[in-house]
């Protein structure tokens, strides 16, 4: 559920939606979700000082609260 999530998000923010790729590296307690996109898409993923990085990290952590995990994002150049 977590890495659609980021799917989403990341595929409605670049510019080349077939380069997204997710992986989910779950452990007992947390997740490691990592976030690959296209060179050239990689600064509207991360944003201006981190806005956009942030908002999609905070939104991942209310989403795992609500399934009781931690999860982790990880954008991946």
């Amino acid at each position: 559920m977590l890495k659609e999530l980021i799917e989403f998000m990341a595929r409605a923010l670049v510019d080349n939606p077939e380069k997204v790729s997710v992986s989910e590296i779950e452990g007992e307690q947390t997740s490691v979700i990592e976030l690959r996109v296209a060179k050239e898409d990689l600064g509207k993923v991360i944003g201006k000082q981190g806005r956009t990085a942030r908002a999609m990290r905070t939104i991942l952590s209310a989403a795992s609260t609500k399934i009781r995990k931690r999860a982790v994002l990880e954008i991946i150049e």
